[in-house]
């Protein structure tokens, strides 16, 4: 079976799975979720009580700057040794996770569980990799999660890979074969995360997704798809998760670097787990990510975003040609108007403005989920947001195969409480 993924920078990998807990205590939301909220970890908190947990396996972001961080790495890093040495988990060996989530809104989103061969994955700019990033990775962002997962025996993913599959044949043809596969799982997950089922592929299963997979890495096929000619392929774009694969690598290369190369392709930190999406499900929204810029002076950002794009104008409502950038904060609402030579994107012109100002002046950027909860930031004396447009997900491969990467926190798969839950776990040491 090894064989039929050889070539293909996604394959089964040995997925543990927690037993012997409630799974419903055990599932949380992606670590990098909520960051402005600590009320929603708290209430997470007091749901999971003593209980085994994923909680107990992830550090929110929201924690990344606490007094006591070092130490929640060291807690982390023992109780993953200890559910090791307890027999938390049972192993499915070369396996691959069919799963069915079913979101909030009643919407059904497939995916499947499997490894990506960080060999064939590159976040810089211009790669030509098979496994590409969506956005520019900030490098800055990285040292944290690598204290992380750096002496970490287990990692449990939230990344999701996208593939532009419109006539839907690696994935989609799963869901009629559920009945010939074991089921492993099927609960409710907390804090309106819907529910989620998943089930072990067989044998046949595996063998038809890795033909599927390699029909659409064919080299011909790929550039006829895109009008393109001689063009590398880029068979998975990131879809959630850019900066944690990303520490992935970086976490690969450092083990390399203790450890003779012929011994490199046998490293478990060669590969990290991941769930592949279809970017053609019917369920996937591409959502745009405002911008809340805390403890600064609103009007003073704004009349510097108009001075830093020489030709801008701040109106009521969008003036004419040009990108438009919808701000509120408690001193009204209105659109700065920046030209369109500024940047591909409203978001490219507007985090281009933000690196360069909050440099020299004070204030903080987190990245939001959803305008309700943006608009209510801003209402707060001295925040400001952002209120950002969509992407059409339609355009996502033909942009990064032209293009090149979007700007960082261009666009979220669904909402805050539709994003991955930890689950699976694969052991990386």
């Amino acid at each position: 079976m090894d064989g039929l993924f050889e070539h293909l920078p996604f394959k089964p990998a040995d997925i543990l799975l927690p037993r012997d807990c409630d799974y419903d205590k055990w599932a949380v939301v992606a670590c990098d979720q909520y960051t402005s909220q600590p009320e929603y970890w708290e209430r997470v908190e007091e749901r999971v009580g003593r209980a085994p947990s994923a909680l107990r396996l992830i550090l929110p972001e929201s924690s990344l700057d606490g007094p006591q961080v070092e130490m929640d790495i060291t807690d982390i890093n023992a109780t993953m040794a200890a559910y090791l040495r307890e027999g938390r988990f049972k192993t499915l060996p070369n396996a691959m996770v069919y799963v069915e989530r079913t979101l909030w809104n009643g919407r059904v989103r497939r995916g499947l569980v499997g490894m990506a061969d960080l060999k064939e994955y590159d976040y810089e700019p211009g790669s030509d990799a098979l496994v590409r990033a969506t956005e520019g990775v900030v490098m800055s962002r990285i040292p944290p999660r690598i204290a992380v997962r750096k002496n970490a025996p287990i990692e449990l993913p939230h990344a999701m890979l996208l593939a532009d599959d419109p006539d839907c044949t690696v994935i989609e043809p799963l869901s009629a074969q559920t009945a010939r596969m074991e089921l492993l799982y099927d609960f409710d997950l907390m804090e309106r995360g819907g529910h989620v089922k998943g089930w072990l592929l067989g044998e046949g299963q595996l063998a038809q997704v890795a033909a599927a997979l390699s029909a659409l890495a064919e080299p011909a096929a790929f550039n006829a798809r895109y009008g393109t000619e001689h063009e590398p392929v880029m068979l998975f774009a990131m879809g959630d998760g850019n900066h944690s694969l990303a520490t992935a690598k970086e976490c690969y290369e450092r083990q390399k670097r203790l450890t003779p190369p012929e011994k490199w392709d046998a490293l478990p930190a060669r590969y990290a787990l991941c769930e592949l999406v279809n970017l053609h499900d019917g369920s996937l929204e591409f959502e745009p990510i405002h911008r809340v810029v805390f403890h600064t002076d609103p009007p003073a950002l704004l009349d510097a975003l108009v001075r830093a794009y020489p030709g801008s104008r701040r109106d009521k409502a969008a003036a004419g040609d040009g990108l438009p950038l919808r701000y509120v904060c408690a001193g009204g609402e209105g659109v700065v108007t920046v030209p369109a030579s500024a940047a591909r994107l409203p978001v490219g012109a507007l985090q281009n403005f933000l690196d360069g100002y909050l440099m020299d002046h004070p204030g903080r950027v987190d990245y939001i989920h959803g305008e309700s909860v943006a608009r209510e930031f801003a209402a707060r004396s001295g925040n400001i947001a952002f209120l950002l447009p969509p992407m059409d997900k339609e355009a996502l491969f033909p942009d990064l195969i032209h293009d090149g990467v979007l700007p960082r926190k261009t666009f979220s798969m669904g909402s805050a409480h539709d994003k991955r839950f930890y689950l699976e776990a694969r052991k990386i040491r």
